[in-house]
């Protein structure tokens, strides 16, 4: 393989992990338009159960019910790329955590998922074409916050918009 195709590929596949980083990125500080982003426009989301339709469909219900949330996280880990040409497939696991009020209880769920993506380049830009969201496993407890006290924003006032 030449230099120049392997620098491709490093290029390709950093960009669509930075994709997959910002879609999380996107529901935690209930940013949609940063979340439209990583979509093509004909792109389809099958989040099971919660959501099937098209991938800025799935930021919209998301970011309304995150917004209905007292705090929320989203990590990645593992994420394996497939590189074909101007296509590609990735696998990456997903760690959400969402903390609710439930009358007098502070709950934590957390569900451990997996995306299972099909990319595309198009006119130089990789997006997202479709994503299959598998929950693996999940649960809800009773948490007990070490404090009331909170630095991070779920919006364009969180510090991170200062330096990205």
């Amino acid at each position: 393989m030449a230099n120049s195709d392997i620098i491709k590929e490093l290029q390709d596949r950093q960009a669509i992990t930075d994709l997959i980083y910002r879609y999380c990125r996107a529901v935690d500080r209930i940013d949609r338009e940063l979340g439209y982003s990583i979509w093509h426009p004909d792109s389809h989301a099958d989040y099971g159960d919660f959501y099937k339709g098209d991938g800025t469909g799935v930021i919209d219900m998301i970011c309304q019910q995150h917004s209905r949330a007292l705090a929320h996280s989203h990590q990645v880990a593992n994420i394996l790329i497939s590189l074909d040409g101007d296509t590609a497939g990735s696998e990456a696991y997903i760690t959400a955590t969402v903390r609710v009020q439930n009358e007098d209880r502070l709950l934590q769920i957390v569900t451990w998922n997996r995306y299972i993506d099909s990319w595309s380049l198009r006119d130089g830009r990789w997006g997202l074409d479709r994503r299959i969201c598998l929950r693996d496993f999940d649960e809800v407890r009773e948490a007990a916050p070490m404090n009331d006290q909170s630095d991070g924003r779920r919006d364009r006032n969180d510090a991170s918009y200062q330096v990205l």
